[in-house]
């Protein structure tokens, strides 16, 4: 097994273990929260059944991403990943959207709220997101499917906490609107990392360049590291998912009477190595051509 393989079995099987867990304990907080009469349970509650429904994805497209290329699919299905951590990520703004609306309007009508049903399920949610979490701090951080995933599970742990905040001041001092006043916050933080989610998996469903590999840095760099090289341009750079950056360019060499085969392979191998070795680059197609008088 590759290593990339193997990350890719071990992020599969961690986001199953998270998916259960939280499929498991959404049942009981979707009771918890009617009985208690808490905004803070139903909201969590709302949010864990979207984990739910977005860590399935994530593990769904672990899977998919194992099929080997074909004709229609010559780059594999490893971008599935990318589009499940994009539909999350908006699936996160969704969820913050109905929490803060539904904070609003319980801060104008607080409703009877059962602050020790509350606080039980609140305990009990924050020790499985917990466990959840834990799951996925093993897994690989810098894929977007992950860390998808893992805001899912941050923001219910996030959740949990408030609600256990919220159940601790409703009980001793009675004070209702504590349940929707902290059910935003914990909306804007979920807002804030789901738009990080969003923009980063939208830049590469969009061809974005990957961070560094800029036509300019990649022609300057080439160009100081192989003296052969007099201009780089037709620099296109993209990535199938974050740990697999592609890019296509033109090379011109510098004036020789004659441009053999096989020094224009050195040249074009030069390049691929020197692309691999500073900017991690492993899938290069390069296109090399004669300078002034060659």
């Amino acid at each position: 097994m590759t290593e990339r393989h193997a990350h890719h079995h071990n992020n599969e099987r961690r986001v199953a273990w998270a998916a259960l867990l939280t499929g498991l304990f959404m049942l009981a907080e979707i009771a918890g929260g009617f009985i208690s009469g808490s905004l803070a349970l139903l909201a969590d509650a709302g949010h864990m059944l979207a984990d739910f429904i977005a860590l399935a994805m994530a593990w769904a497209a672990f899977r998919i991403a194992r099929r080997a290329p074909d004709w229609r699919h010559s780059f594999g299905f490893d971008r599935f990943q990318i589009l499940v951590a994009f539909v999350n990520g908006l699936s996160l703004l969704a969820i913050a959207g109905w929490i803060i609306y539904e904070a609003i309007g319980r801060l104008f009508e607080p409703n009877e709220i059962l602050g020790d049903t509350m606080l039980a399920i609140a305990l009990a949610g924050l020790l499985v997101n917990i466990a959840a979490f834990v799951i996925l701090a093993g897994a690989d951080r810098e894929n977007l499917n992950i860390r998808a995933a893992a805001i899912h599970v941050i923001g219910d742990l996030l959740g949990s906490a408030a609600a256990i905040l919220a159940a601790i001041v409703i009980l001793l001092t009675d004070w209702l609107p504590a349940d929707p006043i902290l059910s935003l916050l914990v909306a804007l933080l979920i807002l804030r990392s789901a738009w990080s989610v969003v923009r980063k998996s939208a830049h590469i469903l969009l061809e974005g360049a990957p961070d560094g590999l800029d036509s300019q840095t990649v022609a300057a760099d080439l160009m100081a590291h192989i003296p052969e090289i007099e201009g780089v341009h037709h620099v296109h750079a993209w990535s199938i998912t974050q740990e697999r950056p592609m890019m296509t360019l033109h090379a011109r060499i510098a004036a020789a009477p004659h441009l053999s085969p096989a020094r224009g392979s050195e040249v074009v191998a030069a390049i691929k190595a020197r692309l691999a070795e500073r900017f991690g680059v492993t899938h290069a197609t390069v296109e090399i051509e004669p300078g002034d008088g060659a």
